[in-house]
């Protein structure tokens, strides 16, 4: 991973949660103000409270980052092998952007849901009525379980790092910049709503999916083509770092890997 994708996620994740998260999490969010917070409380409570059910998110999509990543690290063994998995991810990066412009179905038919079972509901309605700050994040890491079609995108992603430190990270990173939407939702869902810019928000975190998605694909073909080539190229970068980092990444002096 190079520093211009995490770029890429955080601007991907600030706009989407902006013109997706608004309609997807909106009713949850408004749901546990509603129910949980009293409103005479401190600011200071309320934000606590707040900042618990986000972090909750945040674990949540931070432990399927790490899954999501270990699958990919399983998968891709070979240059080859890695090669097929950026070519697969890159296709449904391709397929899920297309998604979120409303151009296909493909998120929506590929949503796996634990809220449909009694377990999540019963779950679900007892942290409701709960206002410990415990069963705010707990709130939150259920919410994490709900299908959502930038999650499916930065899963994806998370994947085609195969390391399941670095999915964690993709993921972890997505749920932090989806935060400021969400948390200050009180105050700006109404305008989001009924201005444009929830749709333009929205467009241009799928145009991004899809121009990552293209960019991955393009990994992928080189992989595949020429796996010599990019096998010497990784080698090199960690055996010789350069500007005191290697893979991106720093590392210690005489050190690498």
């Amino acid at each position: 991973m190079e520093n211009i994708d995490l770029i890429l996620i955080i601007s991907t994740a600030f706009l989407g949660s902006f013109g997706h998260c608004i309609g997807m999490c909106g009713g949850i969010v408004v749901a546990y103000s509603s129910s949980k917070i009293d409103q005479k409380s401190s600011q200071f409570t309320q934000t606590l409270s707040h900042l618990a059910y986000n972090f909750g998110r945040v674990t949540t999509y931070t432990i399927l980052g790490a899954i999501f990543g270990l699958i990919g690290k399983a998968v891709a063994f070979t240059p080859t092998t890695k090669g097929v998995l950026f070519l697969l991810t890159g296709v449904l990066m391709l397929l899920a952007g297309l998604s979120l412009l409303g151009k296909l179905n493909f998120l929506n038919s590929a949503e796996f849901s634990f809220s449909k079972y009694p377990w999540f509901q019963k779950s679900f309605k007892a942290l409701l009525t709960s206002s410990s700050y415990s069963s705010f994040f707990l709130l939150g890491v259920l919410n994490g379980l709900i299908p959502c079609g930038l999650v499916y995108s930065f899963a994806i992603m998370a994947a085609s790092s195969a390391s399941p430190l670095w999915g964690a990270l993709i993921m972890a990173t997505f749920g932090l910049a989806t935060i400021p939407a969400l948390f200050f939702l009180g105050t700006v869902t109404k305008f989001l709503q009924k201005g444009s810019l929830r749709g333009v928000m929205m467009k241009l975190a799928a145009f991004l999916v899809v121009a990552y998605g293209l960019f991955t694909i393009y990994k992928g073909y080189n992989f595949v083509a020429h796996p010599e080539v990019m096998q010497k190229k990784i080698d090199e970068m960690m055996k010789t770092p350069k500007n005191g980092k290697c893979g991106g990444m720093k590392c210690a002096v005489g050190k690498c890997g």
